[in-house]
């Protein structure tokens, strides 16, 4: 097998893709060592057309494929689409439209997060080839065991979507998989604007100095992470944002007494910059701290027991619709409306409240019991005692 290595050769294959109704899609790529993942494959096949593209040949553009990423008028069929979405973000081509056959999966009744050869072995029957799994895709040459591997991600994929989408579409619930899909492709979920970067953390304290601080130090590590190209756990771990902003130090021997710091770290190269960035949120905490949301805190412990009557709900529901639960709602959802009945949750919108979001209100409100059956749990109807009334004089 022959892969695309040249522009002109890539132009030629896209032409062929423009006016299909899809492309299935998926990328190899390797970011174990770097903060970009560095995109080493690109694999695609349509109704009428399929091909390995190598990114990392010399003289390579890509624009050709990604001009077919952004048309609208393609639909786009990744499985576990996350990290494939956040490389095409990066190179300013959002897949739109997109179709996940993973979430498509999990409305279809096929479990939790179901892997792609599980998927493909239940509905095509085929047993994929694993051996090439776990291969360096930077290291060139490929061998044609590397590429027909790659290239039987896709043109499987082409096969399992439109049988996938029928399923759905039978059951009345493509619609369910639509609304993952807007989600998916929100440009937010894919935000590297350091300054944001304390959002995909959990601060557990709420003072505007532990608050500024904490957001310093995590917009210095993405920085930092971005600019050498590192995991931002090799710059610096999660917890030690955590004891860093808690303690506040501003100088390298209350920098060097944290536990979580690595020995030494304020004489690194590392130490000075990250002092001054913690110096500089305590110039003015209160304007810096960034505003917590505080109905996505943990839930009190009254509302904790809630939230385990909820997962329950929750398990019965999923089980009977056939949908993993996941996809109805996760715990976070259920601890927000645990504390709130109006809470801002996908899981009280939408098919979500259908399918479960408004049994959770009733749940809370005493009209639903949950009843274990043997070992199976029943959700049912409270059958209120209708009110005494007084007797007649």
């Amino acid at each position: 097998m022959i892969p695309i290595t040249t522009t002109a050769e890539l132009a030629v294959f896209c032409d062929k893709l423009k006016g299909q109704p899809f492309v299935a899609v998926d990328t190899e790529f390797m970011r174990e060592t770097t903060y970009w993942p560095k995109l080493c494959l690109i694999q695609a096949a349509a109704p009428n057309a399929h091909a390995v593209i190598d990114p990392l040949a010399d003289g390579m553009d890509l624009e050709p494929f990604l001009e077919v990423m952004r048309d609208q008028r393609i639909l786009k069929v990744f499985h576990a689409a996350r990290q494939d979405v956040e490389i095409f973000n990066n190179l300013q081509a959002m897949p739109v439209p997109l179709f996940d056959t993973q979430v498509a999966g999990m409305a279809a009744g096929f479990g939790e997060q179901i892997a792609y050869d599980a998927l493909v072995r239940q509905m095509l029957k085929i047993e994929l080839d694993k051996s090439s799994r776990f291969t360096d895709w930077a290291r060139r040459p490929l061998s044609d065991a590397q590429l027909t591997y790659a290239l039987a991600d896709v043109t499987h994929l082409a096969e399992l979507y439109p049988m996938l989408r029928q399923r759905l579409e039978k059951e009345g619930r493509i619609g369910w998989v639509t609304d993952e899909m807007t989600n998916l492709t929100s440009p937010a979920n894919y935000d590297v604007e350091p300054e944001n970067a304390w959002k995909r953390l959990r601060p557990r304290k709420h003072t505007a100095k532990y608050l500024a601080v904490y957001k310093a130090v995590a917009a210095w590590r993405e920085r930092t992470a971005q600019q050498r190209d590192q995991p931002r756990g090799r710059i610096l771990k999660d917890e030690a944002i955590d004891e860093v902003a808690t303690q506040a130090p501003t100088d390298a021997e209350a920098l060097d007494r944290l536990r979580s710091v690595p020995k030494g770290f304020s004489g690194s190269r590392f130490g000075p910059d990250l002092l001054a960035a913690i110096r500089e949120a305590l110039k003015d905490p209160e304007g810096y701290a960034p505003v917590i949301d505080r109905n996505r805190q943990a839930p009190s412990p009254a509302a904790g027991a809630v939230v385990e009557l909820l997962k329950v709900l929750l398990k019965a529901r999923a089980e009977e619709t056939g949908v993993a639960s996941k996809l109805i709602a996760t715990v976070s959802d259920l601890e927000l409306i645990a504390n709130d009945d109006e809470a801002a949750t996908p899981a009280l919108t939408g098919w979500r409240r259908e399918a479960f979001g408004e049994d959770a209100l009733r749940l809370k409100r005493g009209e639903l019991a949950l009843v274990l059956d043997g070992a199976r749990v029943r959700v049912v109807e409270v059958r209120r005692a209708p009110k005494a009334t007084a007797a007649a004089g």
